[in-house]
């Protein structure tokens, strides 16, 4: 369990640096915009699931977080793209 959790961290370090370097590097176009959003809800339920603890529960509990993670994204999403 401590190793799923360190490379889910890594994992988490990782794309939160690719968010960091596009937004450095300007790089921020309506696909690459996709592209952030989906990697934020990635990087949001990878969070519900290990740290948490919602990985081993219920699906209907781990479906509020979820619901409410995609709601938010899809929000920013749309009122980028409108």
């Amino acid at each position: 369990m401590k190793k799923t959790v360190e490379i889910v961290w890594i994992v988490l370090l990782i794309l939160t640096v690719f968010a960091y370097l596009l937004g450095k590097l300007h790089l921020a176009s309506g696909f690459m915009v996709g592209v952030l959003l989906f990697s934020t809800l990635i990087k949001g339920q990878l969070v519900i699931d290990y740290f948490m603890g919602m990985k081993n529960v219920s699906w209907k509990y781990r479906l509020i977080p979820t619901i409410w993670l995609f709601v938010i994204i899809s929000s920013i999403a749309a009122s980028y793209y409108l």
